[in-house]
């Protein structure tokens, strides 16, 4: 069972992992802001959140590249450097793990669904039933 303290730690550190997402990040950079050895601090994570600290900054990267995708008009490779991936590659096989989708096929779904060709659906519908009608389209 985690103590309170230890949950304030553990808070703290995911609040530092949404705050430098785009930065490269490692265990033990992680673990330092807990003040735990870096595979207690690991174990505490994965017992307390049901992920690992990697697998959550790899969905709040995810997260952020899909809204990314759909709101500003830049190539994937930039926002594969903007959320904090050096290699394209790797980037998007993440994406397809956890999208089930390459980045640019899930940019023109998203793009199909608006009335104006190359509008971002952010734009022209409400992102809410953006994501809700890709679900679907992905399933």
């Amino acid at each position: 069972m985690v103590t309170n303290n230890k949950y304030k730690r553990l808070d703290a550190c995911r609040d530092f992992i949404v705050d430098n997402y785009h930065e490269t990040l490692s265990l033990s950079v992680i673990a330092k802001h807990s003040c735990m050895s870096p595979y207690h601090f690991l174990r505490v994570f994965k017992d307390t959140y049901g992920e690992t600290p990697n697998e959550y900054l790899i969905r709040l990267r995810v997260e952020q590249a899909k809204k990314m995708l759909i709101t500003e008009q830049c190539s994937v490779s930039e926002v594969c450097e903007k959320v904090g991936y050096t290699s394209l590659g790797s980037f998007s096989s993440l994406f397809v793990k956890q999208v089930g989708l390459t980045p640019t096929s899930y940019r023109r779904k998203l793009w199909a669904l608006s009335a104006e060709a190359y509008c971002f659906p952010s734009q022209a519908i409400p992102a809410c039933y953006a994501y809700h009608f890709l679900g679907k389209l992905v399933k």
